[in-house]
This record gives C-alpha cells, structure tokens and sequence, in this order.
C-alpha cells in the first residue's frame, strides 16, 4: 500500500504561488491520504512537521517542501547512497538560507551536506538564473537543458542517461515541478515556462522510472488551481499522478 501524504503549504513561495496549498485536496480528491500539520505563516515550524513525515508519495504545496522530506528521507536511508532526481524548469538553487524557499532549496541540501553533488540529475531546465548557473557549473551539477532535450528528440535515449545515473545509486527520490512541462500542459503554475516537455514524454519516462527497483520516494510539487485555465494543469497532474501511485 501506497502512503500518499498531503502537504498543504505555499510559504516556501514567498507569496509568488499561493495557491498551491489547494492542489493536494483536489489532485488527491477520493484518494486516501494523510496530511501533515501546518503552522500558517511560519515556514521554519512547518518545516519540523513536513520532516517528521513518513511516506512514499508527498503532494504540494510549493517546492520547498522537497527540502525538509529528503532530510527526512536522508535520515531514514542513513549510510546509504542516496541520490535525487528532480524535473523542473528551473534550477532551484538561487540563495541559502534558512529556511529554503522553493527557489533555494538545492542548493541547500547540497552545502548543508544532506545531498551530494554527485547524486543529483535536474532535467529539463530552461530558466536559469546567473546566479545558480555559477552554483551549477562550481559544483559540477548533472543536469540536462530542455532545449538539449528537444534537440536530441529521442525521450528513449534520455531514459538510458537517467537510468545509468539511477544505477549508482542504493536509493532514490524523485521530485516532480509540474513546471517540466510545457505551459499548454501546465499553466496553472507560479512560473509556467514555453517550450517544456510534453505530457506525453513525461509519463513514458515516468512510467519507466517507476520501475526503478531503487526508487524509493517521490514528490509532486507547484500545481496551483487558482491560476489554472480549463482545469488542463489539474488534469496533467491527475494523469501524472496515476502513474506514480
């Protein structure tokens, strides 16, 4: 059985998505779930009760929620190789502090040393900060550009470059920014982004990542219901999320 956990909290967006606390209710709507505690205007709290959680899928809420669920997941899997897949637009790793909103939180975990540089693979970006390319390009991150992705135009060919990254790897998380895809997919989002992935792509390579023996959790993150158009963004989550159910 499944543990699906509802993390209702926009704080980490720095009021930029709020909305973002509705997605879990409706994504999840006559799905059993728990949901964690949330302290209203105190992300630092809120924090303590998300990293308190146990389960195998998180759904938000703002991104910055990864954080404080892969230090759970980090203690949990303590001394083993732990890695991070995340798909997103954006890179996610502009400042550090305490603590992270969803702008942040990579780079984060990376210099607190919760996650090691070498075990983290961003795909699909597309809108980078000057900042965070500095931190990506110091660090040596593994991350592959959406604009690479769609040159290439064979979705089965990044596969095999995510699982030869998974395959050194004891233990896995992925996290899912519903910002990966393309903005006719997902508008309903705090930064919709043009020339994303397609709905398509991305559940062919989840549904394949899944299978992944080593995968252990998995978050959905950013879905935000009041700037969505048609319930089209609400659908794409929807259709991601039985897949990875």
């Amino acid at each position: 059985m499944v543990k699906i956990v509802k993390i209702k909290s926009s704080q980490g967006s720095l009021g930029k998505n709020i909305g973002t606390e509705n997605a879990p209710d409706l994504i999840l709507k006559g799905i059993k779930s728990s949901e964690c505690k949330i302290v209203q205007g105190n992300l630092e709290e809120t924090n303590k009760f998300i990293e308190q959680q146990e389960g195998d899928l998180f759904v938000g809420g703002d991104h910055s929620i990864t954080y404080p669920i892969f230090r759970n997941f980090s203690r949990k899997y303590k001394g083993k190789n732990i890695g991070l897949i995340v798909f997103d637009a954006h890179a996610d790793c502009t400042n550090n502090f305490l603590p992270p909103t969803h702008e942040d939180f990579i780079k984060v975990l990376i210099e607190e040393g919760t996650l090691k540089k070498e075990n983290l693979m961003q795909i699909g970006l597309r809108n980078i900060d000057p900042v965070e390319q500095e931190f990506l390009d110091k660090k040596k991150i593994n991350y592959i550009l959406m604009k690479d992705i769609k040159k290439d135009n064979n979705i089965k060919a990044l596969l095999e470059k995510i699982k030869g990254f998974a395959q050194k790897l004891e233990v896995l998380y992925l996290s899912i920014d519903i910002d990966i895809l393309d903005e006719k997919y997902a508008m309903g989002t705090g930064y919709p982004e043009k020339n994303g992935m397609s709905l398509e792509d991305l559940l062919f390579l989840l549904k394949e990542i899944k299978k992944f023996s080593n995968l252990k959790r998995i978050d959905l993150v950013e879905v935000n219901p009041i700037k969505d158009k048609d319930n089209i963004t609400m659908k794409s989550a929807k259709e991601i999320l039985k897949v990875i159910i």
